[in-house]
């Protein structure tokens, strides 16, 4: 008989990296394999699927269409049909690479429909951007070793605070950065540590500046996050790459005016220069805790639709970078938490423009940091230390309590915004001006009508000429290929559409003031200051006749 040894008892794997020996003390986490666990699949699963839900009902109908939703799809209409970067001159007030990218998430349907290419229509591309981006902020938020309810929380907060589901139903390029900023922020976390997620974080986040430029406010912040989940042996190979990667795809956007001829001004061209200084120079919104001052009603906006995610928020952010040295996810969350810090100290300055979709940037990163600062107040409450037995039940039942506190708070309130987006229609007075439009107008191929971008496409589908007949009204007293097609200003017009955007900024443009001046209202749909005239331009008989043998005789053709 041959003799056997009974067989080693199997050592079990580690699932913590074990610390070296000289280090007292070392915290570790297992790896976080997203794939792998069928837990977080089933989680995430549902809570995206609620998200999609909540931001899907009622899309078309609310919020309110705005100029900006409608000047990005036309744009992104302008590539589609080889019109060039924009419906009209592009002039560099922002990287084209937002819409371009909107361009390819309308494409299919606009190729079997193109008449649905309106901006009610396609803010169903917008939830596959939302889907994306609350999926990745899942992801981080295991990543940066948030427990799975807090990642879960995190989500919840993100998709479905009323602020969230109004703004990321809207086509806002901030929405697509937010995506890529994201998923630069899920590589620079990696657990694998590889050296190509590094480089491709960079250069990911070069796409989510060149989508929307002020995605640059939040890059230290992701420099911080790379630098904590790096492996010190391959740090400087690891950053020097990412930021290398991040540079160069950024410098492809003054590449691209340099081969125009386009970087610097000069006569008869735009330039990038020229756009960059027009940004900068834009008249401040003043402080933003003013009473009176622009900044201060964008912010009391964001507060009527939720004060929970951007106040708790920020007190998430201050507790986790005061707690730094000593919390474990307060070190974690360093990045995100610097995120909001960044953003706040650019939102506060006196001097600065602040429009009502900045905050999107914010939003994924006031999430984590209010789920990063629950979790670090569950620890505390539930496991600091050893208590007595005794004890534990008292703090479980003060978890509880501000658990059912924080439920009876925002339950409410939320469920007051989401009910709003989900059942109010904001948009009637558009599909009623654009029915008109449509209807009543019996030669759109030659009238000329002053419209916003929100009802651009409307008309363009209706027949009207892109650019020279349904006319973005800015354009007629800001573009000079625009100007040259009416010299008589307001005279040559037939319609001017006069929505709360028009009425606003018409002080400021002299061809409209005058179109407005020298209309009367032919319809009228909505009430207060949301209604739409719908405005004809009244003049002599004489002038009449000359603009109409004008056109007969193509006198001012382009």
């Amino acid at each position: 008989m041959t003799a056997t040894l009974p067989a080693a008892p199997a050592t079990p794997r580690p699932t913590t990296v074990p610390a070296p020996l000289d280090k007292r003390r070392l915290v570790t986490r297992p790896v976080i394999r997203f794939r792998g666990s069928r837990p977080d699949l089933v989680l995430c699963g549902v809570l995206l699927v609620a998200i999609l839900l909540v931001q899907g009902w009622n899309i078309q109908q609310y919020p309110t269409l705005s100029d900006d939703e409608g000047t990005y799809l036309a744009q992104a209409w302008a590539v589609q049909n080889g019109r060039g970067l924009a419906h009209y001159t592009y002039w560099y007030d922002h990287p084209p690479l937002g819409w371009m990218q909107l361009a390819v998430l309308t494409w299919i349907p606009s190729l079997f429909a193109p008449e649905s290419m309106t901006v009610a229509s396609m803010r169903g591309a917008m939830l596959l951007v939302s889907a994306a981006s609350a999926v990745m902020l899942y992801v981080l938020a295991r990543r940066l070793w948030l427990p799975r309810w807090a990642a879960g929380l995190a989500m919840v907060l993100f998709g479905l605070s009323p602020l969230s589901v109004v703004l990321q139903r809207e086509i806002f390029l901030d929405n697509i950065a937010v995506m890529w900023i994201l998923l630069a922020f899920c590589l620079a976390a990696s657990p694998h540590r590889h050296l190509w997620h590094h480089f491709a974080a960079g250069i990911t986040a070069a796409v989510a500046v060149l989508t929307k430029e002020t995605m640059l406010v939040v890059l230290p912040a992701l420099l911080v996050t790379m630098w904590r989940h790096t492996h010190r042996d391959t740090r400087k190979f690891a950053v020097t790459g990412a930021i290398t990667g991040c540079v160069l795809i950024g410098l492809g956007y003054p590449l691209f005016a340099l081969l125009k001829g386009e970087l610097l001004p000069g006569s008869g061209h735009v330039s990038l220069w020229e756009g960059i200084t027009y940004q900068m120079s834009r008249p401040g919104s003043g402080f933003l805790l003013s009473d009176g001052t622009g900044s201060n009603a964008v912010l009391d906006s964001w507060l009527y639709y939720d004060r929970v995610l951007p106040l708790g928020g920020l007190a998430g952010a201050a507790l986790l970078l005061v707690t730094v040295r000593r919390s474990v996810t307060a070190r974690a969350l360093a990045g995100p938490a610097l995120a909001v810090a960044l953003l706040a100290v650019v939102a506060l300055r006196p001097s600065g423009y602040l429009p009502a979709m900045y905050v999107i940037q914010a939003l994924p990163f006031l999430a984590l940091v209010l789920a990063g600062g629950a979790a670090s107040v569950a620890h505390a409450v539930l496991r600091k230390g050893r208590p007595l037995p005794r004890l534990v039940p008292v703090r479980r039942a003060v978890a509880a309590l501000l658990t059912a506190s924080a439920v009876v708070y925002v339950a409410p309130r939320w469920y007051e915004g989401d009910r709003t987006a989900m059942t109010a229609d904001a948009n009637a007075p558009y599909r009623a001006a654009a029915s008109w439009l449509d209807r009543e107008v019996r030669d759109p191929a030659h009238a000329r009508v002053l419209v916003d971008d929100a009802l651009w496409l409307d008309l363009v589908h209706s027949g009207y000429e892109p650019g020279l007949g349904a006319i973005w009204f800015y354009k007629a007293d800001l573009d000079p290929a625009v100007t040259r097609t009416i010299p008589r200003g307001w005279q040559d017009l037939d319609y001017v559409v006069a929505s709360p955007t028009v009425r606003r900024d018409a002080r400021d443009l002299p061809n409209v003031k005058a179109a407005l001046e020298h209309s009367a209202p032919v319809a009228t749909f909505g009430e207060g200051e949301e209604r739409i005239e719908i405005r004809k331009i009244t003049r002599s008989r004489t002038t009449q006749s000359r603009v109409t043998e004008g056109r007969t005789t193509g006198a001012e053709a382009p």
